[in-house]
């Protein structure tokens, strides 16, 4: 079992910047992948980055050179820091953890609460 807080979220102007962090706590060390979705009014949960245990990251095209994803050695935290910020990345933004290390894997993971940023002058 695995369990997520997120933290971090609020109100801030365009252009503005927001770290987000997710403590994890449990089998940590049974996850291969951290990852951040968000999702909006209307729309469906997108993925917004992630990153694995071997380091490598992927990030959604329309926050690449804006969001970076990174985490502490034990895992125990992971962070979202938001740079550039614009209106339509309002939105809740979800932690997720994924045990699986290869494509074919369909394990659902584990979820966090969610934590609301709003972007807005």
């Amino acid at each position: 079992q695995v369990q997520l807080v997120e933290s971090g979220g609020g109100l801030v102007q365009p252009g503005g910047s927001l770290r987000l962090s997710c403590a994890t706590s449990g089998s940590i060390s049974s996850i291969y992948a951290m990852g951040w979705y968000r999702q909006a009014p209307g729309k469906q949960r997108e993925l917004v980055a992630r990153i694995t245990r071997l380091g490598s990251t992927n990030y959604a095209e329309s926050v690449k050179g804006r969001f970076t994803i990174s985490t502490t050695n034990a895992w125990n935290t992971v962070y979202l820091r938001m740079n550039s910020l614009k209106p339509e990345d309002t939105a809740v933004y979800y932690c997720n953890a994924d045990p699986c290390s290869r494509d074919v894997c369909t394990h659902p993971g584990y979820w966090g609460q969610g934590t609301q940023v709003t972007v807005s002058s």
